[in-house]
C-alpha cells in the first residue's frame, strides 16, 4: 500500500535574505499556495501575460510559519499532528513509512526535520511517540523493540553517524537481500529502550554531520541524512505469537543551490552532487507517480 502526501511550509526570510532586501513572494490560504513574480512589479497589465505573474499550486497541507503572532501560524506541533502522528499509525499498522523534507538552502529543512532546542522537530517528536505509553497506536501490542541507525550521503558516499568520532570516515557500500531489499552494509544499528536514549544518537549523529556556509545559509546542510528507527512489535494473532517489522526512514536532505563561481573546489563539488541526487529523486519520484 502506498499512500503518499505531500506539505510545504513557508518560513520567515532570514537575516541575509533581509540583508540582501529580500520580498516574501508566497501566500497561503488553506490547501492553496500562490507564489507572486515579484521581479514582474511595475509593469504594466498588458505587457505581461496574468498567469506569470500569480502562480497557485495545491498540496496536501500547507503551513504558514512566518510571523508566530498570526492567526494561522503554524507550529512544529501542528505539523507534527498532521504528519508524524500518521507516521506512527503507519509504523504500528506494520507498514514501512518514510518522511522527507526536500527544498531549497535555507528553506527550513532542517528545522523542520530536527528542530532546535526549544522547539523539537518532527524526528524527535516521532521518537517520543514510539515511547509514550498513553499515546497507543495499536492494540493487541505485547512488547516492541526499537533498533535506530543514522547515515548521510556526501559526495556520492554513504557514512554511518553513529560511530563515534572518526578521523577518517569509512565509506559504506549498498547492497541488496534478495528478500528484504536494499540495505547499507555495516551500518550499526543501535537498540534503545526509552526516548532519551534515541534523542541522544540523534544529537550525537546530527553533531556528526557535513555542514558548511554558503551564500544562502550560514550553517548549511552539505549531506542527506536518513535516520532511521525499526520498529519491532511482538504480537498474538489467533492465538499464535508473531512480529511484526516496520522501518521508519526520516530524511533531512541537502539543500540545492545555485553554483557561484566564487565558491572554493570542495563547495562546487559537494553542490553538484547534491544537486545531482536531487534530479535523480525527482525523476524517481515521477516515474513512482504516473
Amino acid at each position: 500500500m502506498a499512500n503518499v502526501k505531500v506539505a510545504v511550509r513557508v518560513r520567515p526570510l532570514n537575516a541575509r535574505e533581509s540583508a540582501d532586501g529580500g520580498k516574501l513572494a508566497v501566500q497561503v490560504d488553506d490547501k492553496l499556495v500562490r507564489i507572486r513574480n515579484v521581479k514582474l512589479d511595475g509593469r504594466s497589465e498588458g505587457a505581461v501575460d496574468s498567469r506569470e505573474k500569480l502562480l497557485e499550486f495545491c498540496f496536501d497541507y500547507c503551513y504558514w510559519s512566518v510571523e508566530s503572532a498570526d492567526p494561522h501560524y503554524a507550529s512544529q506541533e501542528e505539523v507534527f499532528q498532521d504528519l508524524g502522528v500518521s507516521v506512527l499509525a503507519g509504523a504500528s499498522e506494520g507498514y514501512n513509512v518514510c518522511l522527507f523534507a526536500y527544498g531549497q538552502t535555507g528553506s527550513g529543512k532542517t528545522y523542520t526535520m530536527m528542530g532546535t532546542p526549544e522547539s523539537i522537530g518532527l524526528t524527535p517528536r516521532i521518537c517520543q511517540g514510539l515511547f509514550c505509553p498513553e499515546d497507543s497506536f495499536s492494540d493487541g501490542q505485547n512488547s516492541s523493540r526499537v533498533e535506530i541507525s543514522f547515515l548521510e550521503i556526501y559526495n556520492e558516499r554513504v557514512r554511518d553517524l553513529l560511530r563515534g568520532e572518526q578521523k577518517k570516515r569509512t565509506s559504506l557500500r549498498v547492497r541488496e537481500h534478495p528478500e528484504k531489499g536494499p540495505y547499507v552494509e555495516d551500518l550499526s544499528q543501535h537498540m534503545v529502550t526509552d526516548c532519551k536514549q534515541a534523542i541522544d544518537l540523534l544529537e550525537e549523529g546530527i553533531a556528526n554531520r557535513m555542514t558548511a556556509a554558503t551564500h544562502n545559509h550560514d550553517t548549511s546542510s552539505r549531506s542527506h541524512a536518513i535516520f532511521t528507527i525499526q520498529y519491532t512489535q511482538a504480537i498474538l494473532e489467533n492465538n499464535l505469537p508473531s512480529e511484526t517489522v516496520s522501518k521508519i526512514n526520516l530524511v533531512d536532505l541537502a539543500g540545492s543551490e545555485r553554483a557561484d563561481p566564487q565558491y572554493c573546489r570542495d563547495r562546487l563539488t559537494e553542490g553538484s552532487n547534491i544537486n545531482k541526487s536531487l534530479v535523480t529523486l525527482g525523476i524517481v519520484i515521477s516515474a513512482l507517480g504516473k
